[in-house]
């Protein structure tokens, strides 16, 4: 049985709080990946624990490499730097795109059958272009469309030149680039296809590879070429999540005051960096003292016409923000929305109409048009980001329940215990 929707407390007056913000599940399941390719021991510091990661750092121990926990939460990864000798031969993905989509080409490395697969939603998203990319690059895989899937490792890939059109998600160019430096003649990986979502996300993914030592050369569009050769051991501070800071940082518009992140990074390939701009132009007022980011609510918080196309996981938070501004919003260029842990476009619409909202799908996104919100279940469809979203509707509305709330720990460890500090700082 399901627990009790979770009651979204409602502000009583101005914010007034710090933040501590977890780390970015992106850079710490990156992070992850590489040191476990690596030669010799990593730490992976100040790292992300949450569902998301701890299945990484599980199916990663799956594959025979040693993840051990360490002081203060951080994670030491022995990486073998040669063929893997897995300890199993079932990974759990859940519902986690990295897990699914970065791991079955380092399983190719590995010397056994592994069997992939995860929650009922996970085989519904998008895998295809990526194992059909592993098996014509020498994978012996049972199915090349779409999870579970079987990958039987023989302790190396031959790699070589690949296209594959990567629409769909980028991560799966990322889970190809991560292991290339692995594979015999490295890699080379072609896009073709529409514009690829969530670009910052790409860039993460070469700048970790490069910290590691590869040689990658992305300077023609749409193609990336990595060169086969050793991983360095190294120690990797993991950055604040920038993308979870949305519910954090867009609560002083709804309820006035102000919210300060400690740790935001001066220069950053996460999405989430688009955020104090997007915000400001929902009428905050952001401001900077060294590395802590404060955002204040301004005179009044207004509709915005955004291309969210590099920064789609901003989308729920922001459409949250923008049926209660004071003019209509339109966002742009996340069509890919759809294939991400649930339908996030529809589910906004469905669930934003339950309380009163006026949500309306286009081609490639939202247009919202702001109404008086009353309350009820917010069903978030094991969706963190809409559960968060919920969060920061239920500060201005009355009445807001979230069901099954705990699926925010996808991201954040304790989202009800941070939600609740915030507030009482206040």
């Amino acid at each position: 049985m399901s627990p009790d929707p979770w009651p979204a407390p409602r502000a009583a007056g101005p914010l007034s709080a710090v933040v501590e913000l977890p780390g970015s599940k992106s850079v710490t399941n990156r992070a992850l990946v590489l040191a476990a390719l690596a030669t010799g021991r990593s730490v992976v510091r100040r790292p992300l624990r949450s569902r998301d990661s701890e299945l990484m750092a599980a199916a990663l121990r799956t594959l025979g490499v040693g993840v051990s926990d360490a002081a203060e939460g951080d994670w030491i990864v022995d990486g073998t730097g040669g063929s893997l000798v897995p300890d199993g031969d079932q990974v759990d993905v859940g519902n986690a795109g990295t897990v699914a989509r970065f791991l079955p080409p380092v399983a190719t490395l590995a010397t056994g059958t592994i069997r992939f697969d995860g929650d009922p939603r996970v085989r519904q998203r998008p895998l295809g272009p990526l194992l059909a990319a592993l098996r014509e690059l020498g994978a012996n895989l049972d199915r090349v469309d779409a999870l579970p899937v079987t990958v039987r490792g023989t302790g190396g890939l031959r790699g070589g030149t690949v296209t594959l059109d990567a629409s769909g998600s980028s991560q799966f160019v990322s889970g190809l680039l991560l292991s290339a430096p692995r594979f015999d003649e490295g890699l080379t990986v072609r896009h073709v296809g529409p514009p690829l979502p969530s670009a910052p996300h790409l860039a993460m993914t070469v700048d970790a590879l490069r910290a590691v030592g590869a040689v990658v050369d992305d300077t023609a569009p749409g193609t990336w070429v990595v060169e086969p050769g050793p991983l360095t051991a190294r120690d990797a501070v993991v950055e604040p999540d920038l993308s979870t800071a949305a519910a954090y940082l867009a609560a002083p518009l709804v309820a006035g005051g102000s919210v300060s992140v400690p740790g935001w990074p001066a220069s950053t390939t996460q999405p989430g960096a688009a955020l104090p701009d997007l915000l400001a132009e929902m009428g905050a007022r952001v401001s900077r003292d060294g590395d802590t980011l404060t955002v204040s609510a301004g005179d009044r918080l207004t509709g915005v016409d955004a291309d969210l196309h590099d920064a789609g996981e901003l989308t729920p938070v922001l459409t949250a923000l923008a049926c209660l501004a004071d003019r209509p919003s339109r966002f742009r260029g996340i069509a890919h929305l759809r294939l991400h842990e649930t339908d996030r476009l529809a589910a906004l619409v469905t669930e934003l109409a339950a309380l009163g909202g006026d949500v309306r799908e286009t081609e490639d996104g939202l247009e919202i048009r702001p109404q008086s919100l009353h309350g009820g279940v917010f069903h978030t469809y094991d969706d963190h980001r809409l559960a968060m979203a919920a969060a920061v509707l239920g500060l201005a509305v009355d009445g807001v329940l979230v069901e099954n709330v705990a699926t925010t720990r996808k991201t954040v460890p304790d989202f009800v215990g941070s939600w609740q500090d915030m507030l009482a700082a206040g």
